[in-house]
């Protein structure tokens, strides 16, 4: 697959580069608020304009010279946008006017020898448009006036200079990448096993909680499988979430679990499993995603002995019982760990997802276990199973034609999933079984 053009959108905080991306993509993709160094990681967007498809790299807002540490990774990652991209849009404010920090970002953005453009973005009314001109001071060429906020101005005028020379890029197939979500409560190492996987610094980490905000995707191809990788935000519990940022943030997380083929969830070793485990582990089968466990900080637990593990498992088999079905690793991403063993184990899962089983086994084995544990009678009647069939994959869906759906109770609907998961595996996957009565068409959710 041919890649993409990369256009790298810069500037310093609060200037509305993430406004201008969810302007080109269409939708609320990027977090925007109003407080400076909302984008902290470089985050990747797809844009299709007048048949030209070009990927935008959002940035965080840069400071040269600020000395704080999330702000000195913030500029890394700027850095590393700018020298990924073929083009640079360089975003400034209409409203405020030229700034200081502006003059040092552009001697940084000439240095690149890649072409920059600079926008002057909240050019909304002429007030602004007369302030214009005081751009040209950055000496990067001739300024173009937008708004962002209302898509007006010169916006279509800027993305016709910026892909003047970008190929119509042909259709081409499904993306076929196998794509994992990074999920868990904040501080439980996501961060770090992402750049551990990668090989490199792709994200920011931070022993601040909170420090992923956005869900961040990063390709990768591990013995000739190719995977999206994606980190996102921790996920607290609500009555912890600030309204805002972090509620944002946690609801693009949430959508990454709903968008993902596989979720691995992390837990921290040292500090055990938690309510919010759990939590995250309801969205993620209510989702009917595969789910592999990673219980990552494993080189901090001390004096292992050989069923360390196996008690860690049977504490999380008491916690969260419902997570049987899920393999479980345990990792280290500062040692580097099994970390391979995510990427088999998704490779698994993933065909455990993906299973279609013909009605004919299926049958077969639904009529032994009925045979072998015959439900019981209700009020004189007893419930009769006519066939099953698998409807759909990812979560692999049956459905159970039966004479009356009233007499089908939850635990023995358990019995026969564990007697599918016995016959065909499922492991890694929740599996959902929906009932129907006979030429009735009624269905149990």
């Amino acid at each position: 697959m041919e890649r993409k053009p990369i256009v790298a959108i810069v500037g310093r905080p609060n200037v509305g580069k993430s406004t201008f991306v969810n302007r080109l993509v269409g939708a609320r993709h990027s977090i925007v608020d109003d407080l400076p160094g909302v984008t902290r990681d470089r985050i990747y967007f797809d844009v299709e304009w007048q048949n030209k498809a070009f990927t935008v790299i959002d940035t965080g807002g840069i400071i040269p010279g600020d000395e704080d540490d999330i702000m000195v990774s913030i500029f890394d990652q700027a850095k590393l946008a700018c020298e990924e991209a073929e083009k640079i849009i360089f975003l400034v404010d209409g409203k405020d006017g030229i700034n200081p920090i502006d003059y040092d970002i552009a001697n940084i953005l000439r240095q690149s020898g890649k072409p920059v453009f600079v926008a002057v973005n909240k050019c909304d009314n002429p007030e602004s448009l007369l302030m214009i001109s005081d751009f040209y001071a950055l000496a990067l060429g001739e300024p173009i006036a937008i708004s962002a906020l209302h898509g007006s101005g010169g916006v279509g005028d800027l993305l016709e200079l910026v892909t003047s020379d970008f190929k119509i890029l042909e259709e081409t197939e499904d993306d076929k990448r196998i794509k994992i979500a990074i999920v868990g409560r904040p501080n439980a190492g996501k961060s770090s096993i992402v750049n551990a996987l990668l090989n490199a610094d792709r994200v920011i980490v931070s022993d601040v909680s909170g420090t992923t905000r956005d869900s961040i995707d990063s390709h990768i191809t591990y013995k000739d499988t190719d995977f999206t990788i994606v980190d996102t935000a921790g996920i607290r519990k609500k009555s912890k979430v600030d309204y805002g940022v972090e509620k944002f943030a946690v609801d693009r997380a949430i959508r990454s679990i709903r968008d993902c083929d596989i979720a691995l969830l992390v837990i921290d070793a040292k500090e055990g499993i938690s309510d919010q485990d759990k939590k995250i582990s309801s969205i993620i089968t209510e989702s009917g995603k595969g789910l592999i466990v990673a219980i990552n900080k494993w080189d901090l637990i001390e004096d292992k002995k050989a069923n360390t593990i196996n008690k860690f498992e049977k504490e999380l088999a008491v916690d969260i019982p419902f997570l049987s079905f899920a393999p479980k690793i345990f990792i280290s991403a500062v040692t580097k760990q099994r970390l391979g063993q995510i990427f088999e184990e998704s490779v698994k899962v993933y065909e455990q997802c993906t299973k279609r089983i013909s009605t004919g086994l299926l049958n077969k084995v639904i009529n032994e276990a009925y045979a072998l544990n015959p439900p019981t009678s209700f009020k004189g009647k007893r419930l009769k199973i006519y066939y099953i069939t698998q409807a759909k994959t990812q979560p692999p869906t049956f459905i159970l034609f039966v004479n009356n759906e009233e007499l089908l109770k939850d635990s023995y609907k358990r019995y026969l999933e564990n007697k599918l998961r016995e016959a065909f595996g499922f492991f890694g996957t929740p599996i959902r079984i929906s009932v129907r009565q006979r030429g009735e068409g009624k269905k149990n959710k």
